[in-house]
């Protein structure tokens, strides 16, 4: 191939497979490398410590566990601190013509959904997470290339197959996590936007959820884990706020407020909202009224 990029078609269109041109393992210190180019794709993975890698001005910031998948002919530098050492293991790639029995990457695409997804990648350069399955497939592969036995290039051909199946898989999964993240503030948005708009009604999770079509036990989970507070906890600090205005703001009588923000009883309003003011209602307007409170505390 004229050209080693990751992502192209040709990878699932004809038959190829993986090799490695290079690799090191390497600690760091006190370094900044000059920016350059290569021909091969390369996977920098930090072992330990912490290092940035500068990508078309972009400061990455990297610290154990983390890699960064670098695109053929991409412009990079590699910067280390003073006093904080950088172990890493950087391995490059390149493709070329099928030559054996092992598969290629098409015909190995062919029986796997994620590798089948290479090409529809189309970022220069991807910063991952590891949950520690890479860096044990790098090391066994570093191992493989090390020895001389007559096995070799089929244990390094699986190895560089298993390392492109999880790095697509790291990928994919990074890229439904977005998804799903985007999908659930849309729900989000739409929760607080009905409660803002029905806080003065007398709302159940049921209602709410019925109202964004999400189950009310689904909503619970999402939303508190989003705001740490249940959807009633934050309805609940609405109507406080309201009414801490309508007491701050207006002549309605004290006895009215619970329902002007939907709450039923007047007896459980004045406990709930000494609960969150630390003041009877009563006490809150004299308060306020005396310039001792102000609304916005």
């Amino acid at each position: 191939m004229g050209s080693y990029r990751l992502y192209q078609r040709e990878l699932l269109q004809k038959e190829y497979h993986p090799t490695v041109s290079a690799y090191y393992f390497k600690t760091w210190e006190t370094f900044q490398m000059d920016y350059h180019t290569h021909d091969d794709l390369e996977i920098m993975y930090v072992i330990e410590g912490k290092c940035t890698v500068l990508i078309r001005d972009k400061l990455i910031s990297m610290k154990k566990g983390d890699f960064v998948l670098l695109d053929a002919n991409l412009e990079h530098q590699l910067v280390v601190e003073q006093h904080a050492p950088c172990r890493m293991l950087n391995i490059e790639l390149s493709f070329v013509e099928k030559q054996g029995m092992f598969p290629s990457i098409k015909e190995l695409a062919s029986k796997s959904k994620r590798l089948s997804e290479l090409s529809t990648f189309s970022q220069s350069y991807l910063v991952l997470k590891d949950s520690n399955e890479i860096f044990h497939t790098l090391k066994n592969l570093v191992l493989e290339l090390d020895k001389k036995e007559e096995e070799r290039d089929m244990m390094v051909q699986l190895h560089l197959s298993q390392l492109l199946i999880q790095i697509c898989r790291i990928i994919i999964d990074e890229k439904e996590k977005q998804i799903e993240h985007q999908q659930t503030n849309v729900y989000l948005k739409k929760v607080i936007e009905f409660i803002h708009h029905h806080y003065d009604c007398d709302l159940k999770m049921k209602e709410i959820g019925e109202a964004v079509n999400l189950h009310p036990g689904y909503l619970h989970r999402i939303f508190k884990k989003h705001f740490n507070m249940t959807v009633m906890e934050y309805l609940t600090n609405l109507r406080i706020e309201k009414a801490k205005m309508l007491l701050a703001d207006t002549d309605i009588p004290i006895i009215e407020i619970s329902s002007f923000v939907g709450i039923n009883s007047r007896q459980y309003f004045s406990l709930l909202f000494k609960k969150h003011t630390q003041y009877s209602p009563h006490q809150y307007r004299k308060l306020v009224e005396q310039n001792i409170l102000k609304h916005s505390e």
